[in-house]
């Protein structure tokens, strides 16, 4: 695919909305760089409570240094709080702490921005802002952001995960317990043969299944061995399960591949139960966190706990979500999950 020129701070700001899928709000955004090709993008809350920014800061770098040939980075504060006349940006204590821990890692800060409610500027372009500050609304004719909506990607005005309407009817949930049923009966070689192919089939279309056939994925997905192997099968990977299951492959997914199964789970959830939705929201939250989407990783697994407090694989994937474990694919450029590649001049 064609390298494109990011040149602008729009474009920036352009990229990093494009990337996470949603305008950030009260967040610090880094994006890990060698020479001058993108890496990681991180997304994090910023500090709420003073005194603990030099602890955040690690907290920070550790993600960072994730991307093991990262040599600098870009950053971007997005908040409502106001520049006080004075006193300095917001959250310079932050941004200090996290210059000279990854000065400790031999990482540079080559720019930042300043994001408002309305404007943009340089974050070191003095206390107000106001003399370069730019409206955020000129992301909207950026380079970058024309380039990504022609491709099809746009970005929601906020990060929460907004389900599509699922049914409650009585004849879905029986859908589902007749597979179930019959999957019961089967021997087990043969049950997971069967569950691979109803998903392989699904994954190779360029059309959602029927009502029928959701019902039968969704009835697989509840055997913990045919969901593992089932969620194995979506990288599209001749590779051992679990080292595709924690994304520990030197060879990269097929992001594409990744991307539809992702749709076809939405899809098959409508056509489900509550008491038969964990699977599917944990698959899906599964494939967030290979994708280095952490904050809907965790919205998907909770929503999976939601619906069933008890689901184990949910619980432990939010665990593992929340101590800040980053998918190996993701500690890799040519591996990591990314909507087009980019050059900074």
């Amino acid at each position: 695919m064609e390298k494109l020129t990011i040149k602008t701070p729009s474009d920036v700001l352009s990229f990093i909305g494009h990337s996470l899928g949603f305008w950030p709000k009260e967040s610090l955004v880094c994006i890990t760089m060698h020479d001058n090709s993108i890496g990681a993008t991180l997304r994090i809350d910023l500090p709420r409570q003073p005194g603990h920014e030099l602890p955040y800061a690690r907290t920070v770098a550790r993600y960072l240094t994730s991307d093991t040939t990262a040599t600098s980075i870009l950053f971007a504060v997005y908040t409502s709080e106001p520049c006080q006349p004075g006193s300095g940006k917001p959250h310079a204590a932050t941004i200090a702490a996290l210059t000279g821990v990854l000065a400790e890692q031999g990482i540079t800060i080559r720019d930042g921005l300043f994001v408002g409610n309305t404007t943009f500027s340089p974050y070191d372009d003095g206390e107000s802002g106001t003399s370069l500050a730019l409206p955020v609304s000129s992301t909207e004719t950026s380079a970058i952001n024309a380039e990504f909506i022609y491709r099809g990607s746009f970005v929601e005005p906020t990060g929460h995960v907004t389900l599509p309407p699922a049914g409650q009817e009585a004849s879905k949930a029986a859908g589902v317990e007749r597979h179930m049923e019959a999957i019961r009966f089967q021997q087990s070689g043969t049950a997971l043969q069967q569950g691979r192919k109803l998903w392989g089939d699904m994954l190779a279309s360029t059309a959602f299944p029927s009502d029928d056939d959701c019902h039968a994925l969704v009835a697989n997905l509840q055997f913990p061995a045919i969901r593992d192997r089932l969620i194995a099968d979506i990288p599209g990977m001749d590779e051992p399960m679990q080292q595709i299951l924690f994304a520990q492959t030197t060879e990269a997914p097929k992001w594409s591949r990744v991307e539809w199964a992702q749709q076809l789970l939405l899809h098959a959830y409508t056509r489900t139960s509550p008491e038969h939705a964990a699977p599917v929201l944990t698959a899906i939250g599964y494939i967030n966190w290979w994708e280095g989407k952490g904050s809907k990783a965790h919205q998907f697994l909770q929503l999976a706990l939601d619906t069933d407090p008890a689901y184990r694989l949910a619980r432990l994937s939010d665990q593992m979500v929340g101590s800040g474990i980053v998918a190996g694919w993701n500690m890799n450029k040519n591996t990591a999950y990314k909507a087009l590649p980019f050059d900074i001049p």
